[in-house]
């Protein structure tokens, strides 16, 4: 955790990871189902990153048919067959009601907002494609900003990201505290100035949020 140098009046939670269970959960489970090595699919993701089909995808940059070819070409070449389609019909993370009901008690006194990575679902029914709209629908309601990498047309981790959520909240970003599962997210917010919380135990990263905000959340 990285503390504020200045009051905090912004909390900023990712989505997947942080207020669901984590998509990387999803991944391990669809390579165990169809004898994939372990990490295999985190691994595409993390090879040329800002350009690979999941980025493309993320930023709204390629359909989902597109994506789909792109990234089993991507898997292909680097040995092993996958179904894309399967791997995103399985980001339907479930709640993490404790994480929510932080966030509820956040908006009570601070302003909010989610940072998420999403893609557009084909029906194009929800901005974030990864869940049952009928389970997120009133989470998203306690964010005074929701900022997507497939409106936004950049993601986490470029700083214009971060800079987006701060221009829509009227904040400088040594006045928020960030939230997410991944160093390679909160590495540029904390450089801009933002106090950061990497999320790995849900009990310990609301702990420590308690600790950032001063005052209870759960």
């Amino acid at each position: 955790m990285s503390e504020p140098t200045v009051p905090i009046t912004a909390a900023l939670f990712d989505f997947g990871g942080v207020l669901t269970s984590s998509p990387f959960d999803a991944f391990a489970g669809y390579e165990r189902a169809n004898g994939l090595p372990a990490g295999f699919i985190r691994g595409l993701n993390a090879t040329n990153p800002d350009h690979n089909a999941w980025a493309r995808m993320e930023r709204n940059d390629v359909s989902i048919p597109e994506f789909c070819e792109l990234f089993e070409a991507e898997a292909r070449a680097a040995g092993h067959e996958l179904d894309a389609a399967a791997v995103l019909a399985r980001l339907r993370g479930h709640l993490r009601p404790a994480m929510v009901e932080a966030v509820r008690r956040c908006r009570e006194r601070l302003k909010t907002a989610c940072l998420t990575n999403n893609f557009v679902a084909p029906d194009d029914a929800h901005p974030d494609g990864r869940m049952d709209p009928e389970s997120y629908e009133g989470v998203l309601s306690l964010f005074d900003v929701v900022v997507e990498s497939s409106k936004a047309g950049c993601r986490k981790p470029d700083p214009r990201f971060y800079e987006i959520a701060c221009e829509q909240l009227g904040i400088e970003p040594a006045e928020a505290v960030f939230l997410d599962d991944l160093g390679i997210n909160l590495k540029p917010a904390r450089a801009m100035g933002m106090a950061t919380i990497k999320v790995v135990d849900p009990d310990a990263a609301i702990a420590e949020l308690e600790a950032v905000v001063g005052f209870p959340l759960r």
